[in-house]
């Protein structure tokens, strides 16, 4: 495997589970409290090893490249299913190493899977921690606050609706920074508030090149709409699970599930990639004039991803449960590595008050 050399107190171990291989990156003494850092879309576990390295005395970290990502075997997400594979493969995980319970991270889609683990297990869930994460409504197709899905048929989301240049560009293992389109500017445009740059930028392209494509794993396949843009979400890979067709409907499971672990969420307050104005939402594009015959902003409003995730976390709130929203300043997609100090600070106290 052509994995970057990792930083002292990080380790990379290829691990057996009872669904698939997973690769997984380890900090910490074994007998401290688990925590378990779930990467988003192009990205993998080693965008972890700072905060892992970062986490206060009695805390471990476990960072597991996802079901399509990374250095992980090779196997398709089935989206009909929800996230449901990649939770089911942390489970399978946990279960190799006799985790009952663990604090999780989840970083964008990476919240996906949480959501469904702790409507399935919550048992299994100490406590919960957001960054940037995707809507409880799952990404693009719905519109207002409480998620009212678009159209029937969920046009306007899923895989069919990435840009092919990226994909190409992808596809052909791209490093270059000569074109809007190649996945460093895309890193570096959105992932983070110019100028900033990743001390680690290398090693972080290394790790989201090796994201699976095609049209079973990213980004997906789609199928044919009556509906504007005239595609709606397939039945494959990560973007159509994390699509509001499959995610859509878990949502009053996880306002009422019991018990209720603490959330943080936490968030950079310039965030283009999950906002109420996101420009990777169709909607938003269409209505800023990039995509031709938007029907308008009163049929298919752009989604309000921040305001959905609130009024989620409200009524978890009404229900029992409790959640902080801190918002990082002049941070974007990655407060974490932007701003870990600040970061940090709300992080670890949030660790050891739900320890």
């Amino acid at each position: 495997m052509n994995i970057p050399t990792l930083k002292n107190g990080i380790q990379s171990k290829m691990i057996k589970t009872d669904r698939l291989n997973m690769h997984v990156l380890f900090s910490g003494k074994l007998e401290n409290e688990p925590v378990i850092f779930l990467h988003g879309n192009f990205a993998a576990a080693l965008y972890w090893q700072d905060l892992m390295l970062s986490l206060p005395e009695g805390f471990r970290g476990i960072a597991p490249d996802l079901r399509g990502y990374g250095w992980t075997e090779d196997k398709l997400t089935d989206a009909t299913r929800g996230l449901r594979d990649w939770s089911e493969d942390i489970l399978s995980l946990m279960d190799v190493f006799a985790i009952d319970n663990a604090h999780f991270v989840g970083w964008s889609l990476g919240a996906a899977p949480i959501y469904r683990i702790l409507i399935d297990f919550p048992h299994k869930v100490k406590s919960m921690i957001f960054i940037a994460p995707v809507s409880p409504y799952g990404f693009g197709g719905t519109k207002e606050v409480d998620g009212e899905p678009v159209f029937d048929d969920f046009a306007g989301c899923g895989g069919g609706l990435v840009n092919p240049e990226f994909i190409r560009r992808i596809t052909e293992g791209d490093r270059s920074s000569d074109d809007p389109n190649s996945p460093r500017n895309i890193i570096n445009t959105f992932y983070y508030v110019a100028p900033f740059k990743a001390i680690d930028e290398e090693d972080f392209l290394t790790a989201s090149l090796q994201e699976k494509i095609g049209t079973e794993k990213y980004p997906g396949d789609s199928v044919p709409s009556s509906n504007w843009p005239f595609i709606g979400p397939g039945n494959w890979g990560p973007l159509n699970a994390g699509s509001a067709k499959y995610m859509i409907k878990d949502v009053p499971d996880l306002i009422t599930v019991q018990p209720k672990p603490p959330i943080l969420w936490i968030r950079g307050d310039k965030d283009q990639i999950v906002s109420d104005l996101s420009i990777f939402d169709i909607a938003t594009l269409g209505k800023l004039g990039f995509v031709p015959g938007y029907p308008g902003e009163d049929v298919f409003p752009p989604q309000p991803m921040i305001s959905q995730t609130r009024v989620v976390f409200e009524k978890y709130k009404e229900n029992g449960g409790t959640y902080q929203e801190i918002v990082i300043e002049d941070t974007a997609h990655s407060p974490h590595i932007e701003k870990p100090k600040e970061f940090n600070q709300f992080f670890h106290e949030f660790l050891l008050e739900s320890k």
